[in-house]
């Protein structure tokens, strides 16, 4: 696996990653969600959880 990495450009800034990732690592701001790199335990919580398919790992 891999660190989360969010689609900007796919992303509608929803929240449901950021209330999924269990270790706080997703924060949205602006309207998109941001992955805090340092935080990400390569779960993969918040690729499952996403709508609209913006998060990939």
């Amino acid at each position: 696996m891999a660190k989360a990495n969010v689609n900007k450009d796919v992303c509608i800034g929803c929240g449901v990653c950021e209330s999924t990732c269990p270790v706080g690592a997703i924060k949205v701001a602006d309207g998109k969600a941001t992955v805090d790199q340092s935080k990400c335990t390569e779960c993969g919580a918040c690729v499952g959880a996403c709508p609209v398919t913006a998060i990939n790992q």
